[in-house]
C-alpha cells in the first residue's frame, strides 16, 4: 500500500511562496523595461519614433523600387540559376569515389596534426607574448617606419604608372610573345610530366635509401650533443660573462660617441646656417695665482 506523502511545513510554504513572489517581481520589472524602451522608441514628442517608422518606411519603398527594376530581376534570377548549377555540379561530389579517400585524408591530417598542434602550443603562445611585447617596445619607431612606407610608395607611384602605360602600349607585342611561349613550351609538356614521373620514382629511392644513414648519424650526432653539454654551457657563460664585462666599456664608447656626433652636428649646423646668430662663447675665469715680488716679498 501506497504511502501518503507528509504535507509541507510552514517554513517551506512560505518560502515558495516568497520565491514565487520574486520571481513575479522581477517578470514585472522586465516587462517594464521593455515597454519603456517600446515607449521611447516610439515616442513621437521628442522626433525619435516618427524618425525611425520615417526612415523604415523610406528603405522600404526604395529597396522595393530598385528590387522591382528589370536588372534587379535579372539579377536575381542569374544569381538562383548559378546556385542551381553549382549544387547540380557539387551534389553528385559526395556520392563520388574519389570524395571517400579525400575524406579519409583530411582525417588522418586532423588526427596526426592535433598532437603537433597541442606540443606546439604553449611555445606558440610564448612567441606570440614575446612578440607583442617587442612589438610595444618597438612602438615609437612605428611612425617613422610609416612615414618611410608612405614617402617609398609615392616615390614608386610614378614608376609603376609609367610601367603600366609602357604595358598598355605594347599589349600586341606582349601578346606575340606569349603566343610564342605558349606555342614553345606546349609540346614541352608531355615531356615535362615524364620526367617528373621519373625524377620522382629516383628521388624517392633516393630518400628510402638515404633514410637509415641519415638516423643513425642523428643518433650519432644527439650522443654528441649531450656528450659536449657540459663544454656548450661553459661557452656559453664565458660568452655572457665577457658580455657583461664588456657592457660598461660599450655604454662609455655609446656615449663618448654621442657627445662627439652632438658637437659635430653642431658644428656643422653654425657653418650651413651662418644667420642663425652669433654663438655665445662661454668664458670660464679661473683664479690668479699670487705673484710674488723679487724685491720686498710682499704679495699682490
Amino acid at each position: 500500500m501506497a504511502t501518503i506523502p507528509s504535507l509541507p511545513s510552514r517554513d517551506d510554504v512560505a518560502r515558495i511562496a516568497r520565491s514565487a513572489t520574486d520571481i513575479t517581481g522581477q517578470l514585472l520589472d522586465t516587462a517594464g523595461n521593455l515597454t519603456r524602451i517600446a515607449v521611447n522608441t516610439l515616442d513621437p514628442r521628442d522626433g525619435s519614433g516618427a524618425e525611425a517608422l520615417r526612415v523604415l518606411r523610406e528603405t522600404t519603398a526604395e529597396l522595393a523600387e530598385a528590387s522591382a527594376s528589370p536588372q534587379a530581376q535579372e539579377a536575381f534570377y542569374r544569381m538562383v540559376d548559378t546556385l542551381t548549377r553549382l549544387g547540380t555540379s557539387g551534389a553528385p561530389l559526395a556520392g563520388h569515389p574519389v570524395s571517400e579517400p579525400a575524406r579519409a585524408l583530411l582525417t588522418a591530417l586532423g588526427d596526426s596534426l592535433l598532437p603537433l598542434l597541442d606540443a606546439v602550443e604553449p611555445a606558440v603562445e610564448e612567441a606570440a607574448e614575446a612578440l607583442g611585447e617587442l612589438v610595444d617596445a618597438s612602438s615609437p619607431l612605428l611612425p617613422a617606419v610609416a612615414g618611410v612606407a608612405a614617402g617609398t610608395l609615392l616615390v614608386l607611384a610614378p614608376v609603376i604608372r609609367a610601367a603600366a602605360e609602357v604595358l598598355r602600349d605594347s599589349s600586341p607585342e606582349l601578346r606575340r610573345v606569349a603566343d610564342a611561349l605558349t606555342s614553345a613550351l606546349a609540346p614541352l609538356l608531355p615531356l615535362q610530366a615524364a620526367l617528373a614521373e621519373r625524377a620522382a620514382v629516383a628521388g624517392a629511392g633516393v630518400v628510402r635509401a638515404a633514410v637509415p644513414p641519415l638516423a643513425d648519424l642523428t643518433e650519432v650526432a644527439a650522443a654528441g650533443l649531450r656528450a659536449g653539454r657540459p663544454l656548450l654551457v661553459a661557452g656559453e657563460e664565458a660568452v655572457v660573462s665577457g658580455l657583461e664585462q664588456l657592457q660598461p666599456l660599450l655604454v662609455a664608447s655609446a656615449g663618448w660617441a654621442g657627445r662627439v656626433v652632438r658637437a659635430a652636428a653642431v658644428r656643422v649646423s653654425a657653418v650651413v646656417s651662418p644667420a642663425a646668430g652669433p654663438a655665445a662663447v662661454v668664458t670660464a675665469q679661473f683664479p690668479t695665482p699670487p705673484i710674488r715680488g723679487a724685491g720686498n716679498g710682499a704679495i699682490f
